[in-house]
């Protein structure tokens, strides 16, 4: 069984009045894997701009 699997099993065990909880949960899951990978793409950008703005890379790109 996945882990997928399992959750989906686990949740149809969970009573109605709970299931607001949990989506709440899943929900914040969901934010914090867009922030943390919003972050990685930020911390990103400062480290790769140095061969970003390379005369090299200039000539390369020139003709696009």
């Amino acid at each position: 069984m996945t882990k997928r699997e399992a959750l989906l099993k686990e949740v149809d065990g969970v009573p109605e009045a709970y299931l607001g909880e949990v989506l709440d949960f899943v929900l914040f899951l969901k934010k914090r894997i867009a922030r943390d990978a919003y972050a990685c793409a930020a911390v990103s950008e400062s480290v790769l701009a140095k061969d970003w703005l390379r005369p090299e890379e200039d000539e390369a790109w020139k003709d696009l």
